[in-house]
């Protein structure tokens, strides 16, 4: 039995953006596969994500959208949890930093530094990068020029009364704690860069705002706000007690991992870790600073059109299947990159060929010729005791290499494993055996080995991916598979002869990579809805708007077009007739939430196809360019009504 621990994962709390990316995905579903292994072991797990929702670009945003701070980042948030819903993240916390739980631990530490004599008032005068939220001394600007050395952007000179930490107070005693737990940054990499980074003189950090009012009042002088990063900062405390639950914080306290992105491991690494030392709090035992995800070569931006929206991709092929490929092909600490063929190629080969395949011919063979029933194991020869072996090597690599955080090289063992099981079959030729009477002993025992395998691959994958895992599990025959850990894979022989196996429906399907291809093509080439921030259109006589002919029409059926993330197709009675209209919506209404709906029609628009289905007109709809679109309803009003 493995030894239960405590282990306390977290991910970077996420700038409210109103664009959802595949990079949130990424680090997220790393850090929520290595929470799951973690419970798999049988440790007490608490795994963290949320927020961060405070400072002076957001309460810019909001204002340039007419909306308060906290509106602008309550619908932002709600998209961000959808995300996690829909990849089957299994966090236990989400933390926002507007709570009143936080904004109490980050008053209580402010006030702790302050009294330790580690804060003082002072002037600030000097660079800051707004959408970074970062300040800038000139000796780390590149060739003195003032642009943001994370970002690239122009910087703002500002000058405001502030609060400082004294950062530099704390260089020395920084710099032998990461001489003395020299794993505590990762990749070897990051770690060099921020001894570099100390090394060449740690000015004190400004810690307080008074150019605005968007965040924490600092307890003690209320004009100011707390600085937003020792703001966000102070997350991984409250969520799991400080102040409020002492055996919970002593329990999970400090962090086992930090997993973020490499542009932001210094606020972590430097920041993080002196405002603990000021506050006299221990450090997190490790930070890892993952790499960039890179979009068909290119790092993604929103100026070049090319940053990915997950929640289609996940519709289209699936939670699971995103998973699997971010983790496989991407080395942890590494920029990896994300191209919709090699995704596709992906998902054939190893998900649909090498793993479906084989879940598929085992419980097909298992029905064909035991009645669905898997009968003990009672012949065993050299051939099966390799296949064993193989299996015992698997749990141990794959246990040791999650352990050390080596995801890609896990998922690389484990998939060798199933591609070994799969040239079990061909050895052992179960179909030849099925043909000879004499052979009935040792054709149970093969299915029963193949069965076996699969039963061990379930467990394994389940920290990837996590509904492929239960749903082989179910049809493995096999029950409580909440209950499963990773000691059930040490043992070969587990299943349970006199198992009725239960064949349902592929893991995942295969797909043509060309028409893929063509179908994302012509989505992105779909007319989108304007900005709602673009200029109103040249004038119109009231006659130019008479020739518009907009009527009610009540929605009687509604589909999504196949094959596509946006497309719904909706048959719409109008009192005189019916049409059908396909609008792209379906990211935003599910059909069941539009039937029976009264909506406005351009009846006179003329007809076209969209993704070849037919369409006679166009449904009303606002959106204000940035991913939010509502409907224009007219419930109560008849059918075939005029809108004028």
């Amino acid at each position: 039995m493995s030894e239960k621990k405590t282990y306390y994962i977290t991910t970077p709390i996420y700038y409210p953006s109103a664009k959802l990316h595949i990079g949130h995905t990424y680090c997220t579903t790393i850090a929520d596969s290595l929470a799951r292994f973690h419970r798999l072991r049988g440790d007490d797990v608490f795994f963290l994500t949320g927020s961060d929702e405070h400072g002076q670009k957001i309460q810019r945003a909001a204002e340039a959208k007419g909306m308060t701070p906290i509106q602008y980042v309550d619908e932002i948030v709600a998209l961000f949890r959808q995300l996690w819903r829909e990849l089957n993240i299994s966090n236990d916390d989400f933390i926002r930093t507007t709570e009143r739980r936080h904004e109490k631990v980050v008053q209580a530490l402010m006030q702790r530094s302050y009294d330790n004599g580690d804060i003082y008032k002072s002037q600030y005068e000097g660079w800051y990068c707004t959408p970074c939220e970062t300040f800038w001394p000139e000796n780390k600007l590149p060739d003195g020029k003032h642009v943001c050395p994370d970002c690239g952007r122009e910087l703002e000179l500002v000058k405001e009364e502030s609060y400082f930490l004294k950062m530099n107070k704390y260089a020395e005693r920084w710099l032998r704690f990461i001489e003395e737990n020299p794993d505590f940054i990762q990749p070897e990499s990051r770690r060099n860069e921020m001894i570099a980074f100390v090394k060449s003189g740690l000015e004190d950090l400004c810690v307080s705002r008074t150019s605005f009012d968007w965040g924490i009042k600092v307890p003690w002088d209320p004009k100011h706000v707390v600085y937003v990063w020792f703001d966000a900062l102070a997350n991984y405390l409250t969520a799991i007690g400080y102040g409020s639950d002492t055996e919970q914080f002593e329990k999970f306290w400090p962090a086992d991992l930090h997993l973020v992105g490499k542009e932001i491991v210094r606020f972590h690494t430097i920041i993080w870790p002196i405002m603990l030392m000021s506050c006299g709090l221990p450090l997190p035992k490790k930070v890892f600073g993952h790499g960039w995800l890179i979009v068909d070569g290119t790092k993604m931006s929103k100026s070049l059109g090319n940053v990915v929206d997950p929640l289609p991709l996940i519709e289209r092929y699936g939670a699971d299947a995103l998973r699997y490929y971010l983790l496989k092909e991407i080395r942890l600490g590494q920029d990896g990159n994300f191209s919709l063929p090699s995704f596709i190629n992906r998902i054939n080969s190893d998900l649909a060929n090498d793993l479906g395949n084989l879940l598929q011919r085992t419980l097909a063979m298992v029905e064909k010729y035991e009645g669905g029933v898997v009968a003990a194991a009672t012949v065993r020869t050299g051939v099966d005791d390799e296949l064993a072996a193989v299996a015992a090597k698997t749990a141990e690599l794959f246990a040791a290499q999650m352990d050390e955080m080596k995801v890609n090289d896990a998922l690389n063992e484990l998939w060798a494993f199933v591609r070994r099981t799969n040239k079990y079959i061909d050895e052992t030729t179960p179909w030849v055996l099925a043909k000879e009477p004499t052979q009935a002993e040792r054709l149970q025992s093969v299915l029963y080995n193949l069965v076996e395998a699969l039963r061990m691959i379930a467990v394994m994958i389940s920290p990837f991916m996590p509904q492929s895992a239960a749903n082989m599990w179910q049809q493995l025959g096999l029950h409580d598979f909440d209950a499963v850990r990773l000691d059930d894979v040490q043992t070969w022989g587990a299943y349970p002869a006199g198992t009725a196996v239960q064949k349902g429906a592929a893991l995942f399907p295969r797909y043509d990579l060309k028409e893929e291809i063509a179908e994302d093509k012509e989505e992105a080439a779909a007319p989108v809805c304007p900005a709602a921030k673009e200029p109103v259109k040249a004038e119109i006589t009231i006659d130019q708007f008479g020739e518009t002919d907009l009527r009610v029409a009540k929605v009687i059926a509604c589909e999504k077009v196949p094959k596509t993330a946006k497309l719904m197709k909706l048959q719409l009675d109008l009192a005189t007739e019916k049409r059908q209209v396909v609008s792209g919506i379906a990211k935003y209404y599910k059909p069941e939430e539009l039937i029976g709906r009264h909506v406005i029609l351009v009846t006179n628009l003329k007809p076209t196809k969209l993704c070849g289905v037919d369409s006679a007109g166009m449904i009303l709809a606002a959106s204000d360019g940035n991913d939010h679109l509502q409907v224009v309803f007219v419930d109560g009003m008849a059918p075939g009504s005029r809108v004028r």
